[in-house]
């Protein structure tokens, strides 16, 4: 059975328990009239990229909604932003419910952000790839407004460094999904030459060996089959997709430039 089959038919408790657990839990008794309204938890485990899935998606949620109330409370507009985001994810009608039950229950006080991180960690293992693409969406959600607030960021700094990320990695992640957003807006006249060196992370003046390195390592990282073997769920590809289009249109433009096209 799939993640989704396990939180549907309310079985996930025998795979996942712990505040993950409590965080889907929490979010079950906010689907009146769901399936997901009659789940059980327990303190049994399972084993299987079922499991990370489920982890994966309850904690993108359930942290996006913390982020979004990291000013003091949240606003229409950043619920908007919230549900866009599940758009670009390409959520179906019942996942983006699920997904809305879990950001609220993410607004909420008690809300175990650590112990959620904690465990969000630990179910990844070694899978260092899902992490960042854990955080690039939450960085996407923050910023859909066209920036990314200073509580926000430092909610986000603080979620890095739990999850075993730099500075370095999160202001990465950061220009990353910046020039992206930036290129969308302009795709018809073709990704501008500075948003694809901010994709690529890279400096104008930088040798062409370190632009293909770098440009293989970011295709590298977001391959969208390496991230589904690892735990990403498939409802969630689109994310990985789209940002493999946006690394290859910045390579693009820049091989383009550099060879006098």
């Amino acid at each position: 059975m799939s993640w989704w089959g396990l939180l549907l038919g309310g079985t996930f408790g025998f795979l996942l328990g712990g505040p993950i657990g409590a965080l889907l839990g929490a979010a079950a008794g906010r689907l009146v009239g769901s399936a997901l309204g009659n789940i059980e938890i327990t303190d049994a485990s399972g084993e299987g990229v079922e499991r990370v899935q489920l982890a994966f998606f309850a904690a993108v949620f359930g942290v996006m909604g913390h982020v979004a109330k990291a000013d003091g409370r949240v606003s229409p507009e950043e619920i908007r932003l919230a549900n866009q985001v599940m758009d670009q994810l390409g959520l179906d009608a019942r996942q983006r419910e699920a997904a809305r039950a879990l950001f609220n229950a993410g607004r909420a006080p008690d809300f175990a952000l650590d112990a959620v991180l904690a465990q969000f960690r630990g179910e990844c293992g070694r899978a260092v790839n899902l992490v960042r693409m854990f955080l690039e969406i939450q960085i996407q959600a923050a910023g859909a407004d066209g920036t990314v607030h200073a509580e926000e960021a430092r909610v986000l700094l603080h979620i890095a460094a739990r999850l075993g990320l730099s500075r370095a990695d999160y202001l990465e992640l950061e220009r990353l999904i910046t020039a992206g957003v930036h290129a969308r807006a302009v795709q018809d006249a073709g990704m501008p030459l500075e948003d694809a060196y901010a994709t690529l992370g890279v400096s104008p003046d930088a040798p062409e060996a370190e632009i293909k390195r770098r440009y293989r390592r970011l295709m590298s990282r977001h391959h969208p089959d390496k991230l589904a073997s690892q735990g990403l769920p498939e409802e969630m590809m689109r994310a990985a997709t789209e940002r493999t289009q946006q690394i290859k249109a910045a390579w693009d433009a820049v091989r383009e430039a550099r060879s006098g096209g």
